[in-house]
C-alpha cells in the first residue's frame, strides 16, 4: 500500500463522525474536527499516514484506547491515526517480555498472561489502551510498591514525524526512549509497538474494604495514612469519596488490595488492617476473595459507559496535612452525580530515586477527581465544583500526573525542572516543525514549544 492508496475517511463520509468520535470514552464530545482519520492495521499503514500528512503540511494525531479525558486524539485539521484495529499480544516464553500494540487494554494483556501464569501491572480501568497510559507513566496496580509501569518498558517501536520506524531502547535512540516513559500525549513520535517485562502472577488476591459515613472521615482518612506505613509491600491502599448508587447518601471508602500466592500470606498480610480499622463503618468486607480480572470489573462499573466525565488531579506535598486538604474533594461530591474522589497512596517508591526517564513528579499523596454524570444541563455545575475544589487544593500541591490532566484547562508541573527542560529539547529535535500534535492546550497553541512546566496559579 503506497502513501497515495492509504485509505482515509474524509469529512464527507458517511462514516466520518463515527470514525471521529465513536472511539472516544467520554460522551462530552468535542468540538474539533481531523482533516481526515485513518483506521491502521500495520506499520506500513502508520507510516503512510505519517508521509501523507507530510506531503500535504498537515500534523498527525494518534489513538490507541480513546480514553484520555480531554479526547486528545481529536484535533483540528490533522491527520487522526486510529490505532483500534491494529492489534497484536506475543509472548516470549523465553525473555518473558510480551510484545503489545499500543490499542491492547490492560484487561485483554490481564486474560492474555494469566493463562501463563504471568501478569503486568497494568492500568485500573480496564478499557484504557496501553499506549496513553504508558506515555503518561502508567499509573498501575499497586504502584506503590512495584513503581511505575513504564519503568517496566524494555524497548518500543516508532514510526518518527519523518515516516520512519525505528526501534527504540537504552542502546538504540535512547532519547526518545528517555521521553516515551512519562512525556504522555507530548511523545514527538507514533509508538507502534511496546517491549514489557512481565511478572509471576499472584494465585490468592484478597480485598479489606470498610465504608463509612461522612462523619467519621477525618478518623478514618488520618489512619489510612497512618495504616499505609505500617503495611506490607504486597498492599495498595485507596481511599475514596463516593456517592452510595443506591441510597445516593455520600460516604467513605477505603480498601487495602493484597497480591499473594497463597491463602494464608494473603490473610497476614492484611491482619494489622483489619484489627485497626477504626469503628462505626456501615459496611464491612474484611478479607473478600478476588482476581484481577474480577477489580477490572470492578472498576468497569466505577467508570460507567456512555456517560459525561471531568478528571483532575495534584500530588499533594508529603508534609501537607492532606486530610484536610482533601476534606471539600471527598465530602461535597455534585449531588446527583456518579462522582468519586480518590487517594492513592504512592508511599514509600515515592521516596526512592527514579530511575532516569522523563517520568519525575511524584509524592506521597496522590488525589484524583473523577466528575461523572449523564445530561448536559449539568455541565456548568459539575465544571464550576471541580474548578472550586482544585483552586484550593493544587496550593497545596507539587504537582499533577499527566493522564487525569486537562491542558485546556489547567496548567501546573508535570515534571520536575530539569526532566521538564529536557523533554522539550528531544521533542524539538525529532519532531522541529511538530509534525506529531503534541499537548492540547487551549486553542491547541503549544506546537513545538509544549508546555512550559511551571504552577500557573503562581503567575
Amino acid at each position: 500500500m503506497t502513501v497515495t492508496e492509504t485509505k482515509v475517511i474524509y469529512r464527507d463520509s458517511p462514516t466520518y463522525e463515527q470514525a471521529r468520535v465513536g472511539r472516544v470514552f467520554n460522551q462530552r464530545r468535542p468540538n474539533r474536527y481531523p482533516h481526515g482519520i485513518v483506521e491502521a492495521t500495520c506499520v506500513q499503514g502508520i507510516t503512510n499516514a505519517v508521509q501523507l500528512a507530510k506531503s500535504q503540511n498537515l500534523r498527525v494525531s494518534v489513538r490507541s484506547g480513546g480514553h484520555s479525558w480531554a479526547a486528545w486524539s481529536v484535533r483540528d485539521d490533522a491527520i487522526l491515526i486510529d490505532l483500534g484495529k491494529y492489534n497484536f499480544i506475543e509472548y516470549d516464553e523465553e525473555t518473558k517480555i510480551v510484545k503489545v500494540s499500543p490499542s491492547t487494554t490492560g484487561k485483554m494483556l490481564a486474560e492474555y498472561l494469566s493463562a501463563k501464569d504471568r501478569m503486568f501491572g497494568g492500568g485500573h480501568c480496564p478499557d484504557v489502551g496501553l499506549g496513553g497510559f504508558l506515555l503518561q507513566g502508567g499509573m498501575g496496580w499497586n504502584c506503590r510498591n512495584w513503581g511505575w509501569a513504564c519503568e517496566q518498558i524494555a524497548a518500543i517501536d516508532v514510526v518518527t514525524a519523518e515516516g520512519i520506524a525505528l526501534n527504540c531502547s537504552e542502546q538504540e535512540n535512547s532519547d526518545l526512549f528517555w521521553a516515551a516513559r512519562g512525556s504522555g500525549p507530548g511523545f514527538p513520535a507514533v509508538v507502534t509497538a511496546f517491549y514489557l517485562k512481565t511478572r509471576e502472577a499472584f494465585r490468592t488476591m484478597k480485598n479489606s474494604v470498610f465504608i463509612y459515613p461522612l462523619s467519621e472521615y477525618k478518623v478514618v482518612m488520618d489512619w489510612v495514612q497512618k495504616a499505609v506505613h505500617e503495611c506490607d509491600d504486597s498492599i495498595e491502599a485507596v481511599a475514596v469519596g463516593i456517592i452510595d448508587p443506591v441510597t445516593q447518601a455520600p460516604a467513605f471508602l477505603t480498601s487495602f488490595l493484597t497480591f499473594q500466592q497463597t491463602e494464608e500470606a494473603a490473610l497476614a498480610s492484611l491482619k494489622h488492617v483489619n484489627a485497626t480499622h477504626p469503628p462505626g463503618a456501615i459496611m464491612e468486607g474484611p478479607n473478600s476473595p478476588t482476581s484481577l480480572l474480577n477489580e477490572y470489573c470492578t472498576q468497569d462499573l466505577a467508570n460507567p459507559h456512555g456517560h459525561r466525565y471531568i478528571a483532575e488531579n495534584a500530588y499533594i506535598k508529603d508534609d501537607a496535612d492532606v486530610t484536610e486538604v482533601l476534606r471539600r474533594a471527598m465530602t461535597t461530591l455534585p449531588e446527583g452525580s456518579k462522582s468519586f474522589t480518590l487517594w492513592f497512596s504512592m508511599y514509600p517508591c515515592s521516596r526512592r530515586e527514579l530511575p532516569d526517564m522523563a517520568l519525575s513528579m511524584q509524592s506521597d499523596h496522590y488525589m484524583a477527581l473523577y466528575t461523572v454524570w449523564e445530561k448536559e444541563e449539568d455541565d456548568e455545575r459539575c465544571r464550576n465544583w471541580v474548578t472550586d475544589v482544585m483552586r484550593e487544593v493544587e496550593r497545596e500541591s507539587v504537582g499533577a500526573y499527566l493522564g487525569d490532566s486537562d491542558f485546556q484547562v489547567r496548567k501546573t508541573r508535570f515534571w520536575a525542572v530539569e526532566q521538564g527542560r529536557r523533554l522539550m529539547e528531544v521533542r524539538r529535535k525529532w519532531d522541529p516543525e511538530g509534525r506529531v500534535c503534541g499537548y492540547l492546550d487551549e486553542g491547541d497553541r503549544s506546537g513545538v514549544e509544549g508546555l512550559e512546566n511551571v504552577h500557573e496559579w503562581q503567575k
